[in-house]
């Protein structure tokens, strides 16, 4: 068994499009209609991939508080910076549990928390 992708409704397509490509450098690679009032994107390549799922009709969203999704980074000082620079607000962070480990959270536009890795 393997892991396909993580699949995630949102809000408004083009805003989470534009926060996974831009901030988390996820290039996407395929989108399409899924019905009427549905549309899809997928985003990322090998193990890392992420479905965007847009329904016009429920824009209710409810991420939960949670949960996160991680990614690495080679830098954490340089990506809060960048991440700010954006207009993006660090939710929590820079925190170091051990020598070898060090993150923040940043939320993506329809509150789900993106946790920025840095291993040491």
């Amino acid at each position: 068994m393997a892991f396909c992708w993580t699949s995630l409704h949102v809000k408004d397509l083009e805003e989470s499009l534009e926060f996974y490509r831009e901030i988390v450098g996820l290039r996407e690679n395929r989108r399409f209609e899924a019905g009427p009032d549905t549309e899809i994107a997928f985003l990322g390549e090998g193990e890392t991939k992420v479905e965007l799922i847009c329904s016009r009709e429920n824009r209710e969203i409810d991420m939960g508080a949670d949960i996160s999704l991680g990614f690495t980074v080679p830098s954490v000082d340089e990506m809060m910076n960048f991440v700010k620079s954006k207009g993006i607000k660090i939710q929590s962070g820079p925190f170091q549990p051990n020598p070898h480990t060090r993150f923040f959270f940043a939320l993506d536009p329809n509150g789900l928390k993106i946790q920025f890795v840095e291993n040491l």
